[in-house]
C-alpha cells in the first residue's frame, strides 16, 4: 500500500510517497516570505493553497492522504466560499506582543496556562486570531452574516482539500483556545482573547475520517492532519515516555512522550502539548521546548556575507567558539523556551579585532546548539529523557552542531537517515489502522559527547543569555 503525505511547511510545502520499499520525495516547492513591518512575517494564502493543492495532484497513486502543518500559523477566511480575507500570520510573527503583555498585566496568563497549558506569547494562535478579527475590515462583515471562519492554516486547507472546516487535537492545543483537559474549544479562553468560538473549526482527531480529496478522477481519503513536529517525533518513533526527537528547521522544536496525561504546570516553561490522538483512543501528551532561531539564524548570518557555501561550515580547526570566549545569543525573534523573552534580542559577546567571518559562523552554530541544550536539560527536569536523542530538519545535516550538541547534552544524538520524518510521520499516521507499514525513522549518524566541558559551556552561555 501507499500512503501519502503533504507537509506543508514556512518555508516549503512537500509531497512524499511511502512505500513498502521506502519514502520519496515527488513534489517540492517554496514560497515567500513577506516581512511587511518589523516582527511582522506573513505568507500569502493563496500560494501556500496552490502548493497544496499541487502537492495533492502528485500523490494520485496514495492509497490514504495525511497533511502536516506549520502549527500556531493562522489566518481568516469566508466559510462559505473558502475565499481568504487575509494574509498568514506565521507563528514567528510578535505583533501581538502588546496584546499578550496587556493580558499578563491584568492576571489573566496562571489561569490561562492552567487550562491551555501555554504561557502568553505571541507564537501561539490566540492573540493573531483576535488580531484578524478586530483588524480586517472584512471579518466583522463576515461574522454578522456567520460566515466568518478563524483558524490555524490546516483548517484552511482541509475546506479546500475535502469540503469541511476541520482542525485536528494537536493543532487546536497550539491555540491557546483549547482546554487541554477536555479536548474541546473553552469559552472562557476565546472570551479572554476575543475571539468568537463559533468562527472556529471543528476539532478531530490526528487520525480520522476527514474526507474524500478529489484528485484525477479518484477520491482518495485523507485520514491524517497534525503539526509537523508532531508528525516528526511519531515519524522517529518516539512513542514510549522519555522518547524524545529534536528538530533543527527554521525553528528548533524539541518533544519527548509524557504520557496518557499532560504535565499541566513545570517551572521550566516547558509546553504540555497533544502528540496525537487516534480515533476515539485516549490521546498521547508530549513535552514541547522551542528554540525560534536556529536554521533562520543560520540564513541571516549568510544574508550578510559571513559564508556563503555550507562546505564552509561542516567543521573547524582549533577549539570551540566559546572555549575562546565567542558567544552568539539566536535571539533574533527573542527567546522561547525556558525563558518566554519576546523583548530579547540577538548579539555577539566576545568579538576582537581578530574575529572573523568563520568565527562568528561558528559561535552562531554552538549559540543555537547551546539553546537547545537549554531546552533539553529543562525537558530532562520534568520528563526524565533517556541517553539519546533523535534529531531532523535541515541543520542536522550539518556535522559541527550536531556534534556540539551531543557535547552540550551529555547524550548521544542520532541524525535521521531519511530528511522527511515530519512527512513520513504524517504518512505513517494516514496508514495508522492497517498496521502495514514499518517505523522508516532509522538513524545511521550517531554523534557522541567526547568533551567534557559541556556543562560548563552550557552554564557559562545560560548566565549570558540571563543579562539578555
Amino acid at each position: 500500500m501507499k500512503f501519502g503525505a503533504i507537509d506543508q511547511g514556512t518555508t516549503s510545502s512537500r509531497a512524499l510517497m511511502l512505500r513498502d520499499e521506502g519514502a520519496e520525495i515527488l513534489h517540492a516547492v517554496e514560497h515567500g516570505q513577506h516581512f511587511p513591518r518589523p516582527g511582522w512575517v506573513e505568507h500569502d494564502p493563496r500560494e501556500l493553497l496552490n502548493n497544496v493543492r499541487t502537492c495533492a495532484e502528485a500523490l494520485k497513486d496514495a492509497d490514504a492522504l495525511g497533511i502536516s502543518n506549520q502549527g500556531e500559523s493562522c489566518l481568516a477566511w469566508d466559510r462559505k466560499t473558502g475565499a481568504p480575507i487575509s494574509p498568514v500570520i506565521v507563528w514567528q510573527d510578535d505583533r501581538t506582543a502588546t496584546v499578550t503583555e496587556r493580558l499578563k498585566a491584568d492576571g489573566c496568563e496562571d489561569h490561562i496556562k492552567s487550562v491551555s497549558g501555554l504561557p502568553l506569547d505571541p507564537y501561539f494562535s490566540a492573540s493573531k486570531l483576535a488580531w484578524l478579527f478586530n483588524n480586517v475590515p472584512e471579518a466583522q462583515d463576515l461574522h454578522r452574516e456567520g460566515r466568518l471562519a478563524l483558524g490555524t492554516t490546516d483548517a484552511f486547507f482541509l475546506q479546500h482539500l475535502v469540503g469541511r472546516c476541520v482542525t485536528d487535537v494537536t493543532t487546536a492545543s497550539r491555540t491557546s483556545l483549547m482546554n487541554l483537559q477536555t479536548l474541546n474549544w473553552d469559552a472562557e479562553l476565546c472570551d479572554r482573547f476575543g475571539v468568537p468560538i463559533e468562527t472556529l473549526p471543528e476539532i478531530l482527531s490526528t487520525h480520522d475520517e476527514y474526507g474524500d480529496v478529489k484528485i484525477g478522477g479518484r477520491d482518495i481519503p485523507l485520514r491524517a492532519s497534525v503539526v509537523d513536529q508532531q508528525a516528526a517525533l511519531y515519524g522517529h518513533g518516539c512513542h514510549q515516555p522519555g522518547e524524545a526527537k529534536i528538530t533543527l528547521g527554521t525553528g528548533a522544536f524539541a518533544l519527548t512522550i509524557s504520557g496518557q496525561s499532560p504535565i499541566a504546570t513545570n517551572p521550566d516553561g516547558l509546553l504540555p502539548t497533544v502528540a496525537w490522538r487516534f480515533g476515539e483512543e485516549a490521546p498521547t501528551f508530549a513535552l514541547d521546548g522551542g528554540v525560534y532561531n536556529a536554521g533562520s539564524a543560520l540564513n541571516w548570518a549568510r544574508s550578510i556575507g559571513l559564508f556563503s557555501d555550507f562546505s564552509e561550515i561542516a567543521a573547524f580547526d582549533g577549539p570551540s567558539a566559546i572555549e575562546r570566549g565567542l558567544v552568539f545569543v539566536p535571539a533574533l525573534s527573542g527567546l522561547a523556551c525556558p525563558h518566554w523573552r519576546r523583548e530579547a534580542r540577538g548579539s555577539f559577546e566576545g568579538l576582537t579585532l581578530d574575529t572573523g567571518p568563520l568565527d562568528m559562523v561558528q559561535a552562531v552554530l554552538e549559540g543555537v546548539a547551546l539553546r537547545v541544550g537549554e531546552v533539553i536539560v529543562a525537558m530532562d527536569r520534568s520528563a526524565p529523557i533517556g541517553d539519546s536523542v533523535c534529531v531532523d530538519g535541515g541543520l542536522s545535516n550539518n556535522p559541527y552542531i550536531c556534534q556540539f550538541l551531543a557535547e552540550v547534552t551529555g547524550r548521544r544524538v542520532k541524525v535521521a537517515d531519511h530528511p522527511e520524518l515530519t512527512a513520513i510521520g504524517c504518512a505513517q499516521m494516514a496508514g495508522k489502522d492497517t498496521n502495514h507499514l514499518a517505523t522508516c525513522g532509522a538513524q545511521t549518524r550517531v554523534f557522541e559527547p567526547q568533551h567534557h566541558m559541556g556543562r560548563d559551556w552550557l552554564e557559562q552561555f545560560s548566565e549570558i543569555v540571563s543579562r539578555k
